[in-house]
């Protein structure tokens, strides 16, 4: 009897455990997601389509509607196009929820909740508007690097921070095999 209670109890620690990461994860979508649409909200009602301010000699704000993805890619395809992306998008993010809840690193639990969070951001973009609303400008002199938003900055963080445990970690694990 005392055994079964003694795992009963080990059971709901590790439970209770689990949930308290997994609001680490949450938070992260909710801080990315809320972010991300209170930024574009706020520039939006600041600049109309084609101004520009200028911070200095390498960047600006713009106001860019993107009906792609990174560097516009796949502009063309219309609504179809639209529609794929979100599909894919909540696709990946549904994937990305699922890993979120299997992980244990809490570290990585943000991470992937930083590129929800970001995926979501740009989905709701899509579903509202059609296209993705793109704000941030940076340039040498006139060679501009494609213009992106919030979104895109957590997804690229997510993924960075993803990558670098993995080369780190890895790496180590693999010596710790041998």
């Amino acid at each position: 009897m005392w055994r079964i209670k003694n795992k009963r109890i080990i059971l709901f620690c590790v439970e209770f455990r689990r949930r308290n990461i997994l609001i680490l994860g949450i938070a992260a979508i909710i801080f990315a997601l809320s972010a991300d649409q209170l930024s574009k909200y706020w520039l939006a009602a600041q600049l109309s389509n084609g101004d520009i301010i200028a911070f200095g000699d390498f960047f600006n704000w713009v106001k860019v509607w993107n009906t792609g993805v990174s560097f516009s890619m796949f502009n063309d395809y219309g609504n179809l196009g639209r529609i794929a992306l979100c599909v894919l998008s909540l696709v990946v993010c549904a994937f990305l929820l699922w890993w979120m809840k299997k992980e244990k690193d809490k570290i990585k639990i943000v991470s992937l909740g930083l590129i929800i969070g970001g995926a979501l951001g740009n989905v709701i973009d899509r579903v509202r508007f059609g296209a993705v609303l793109d704000f941030l400008d940076f340039h040498i002199a006139s060679h501009h690097w494609p213009a992106f938003n919030l979104a895109d900055s957590f997804i690229c963080i997510g993924a960075g921070i993803l990558i670098f445990l993995e080369l780190l970690y890895g790496q180590k694990k693999g010596k710790e095999e041998k």
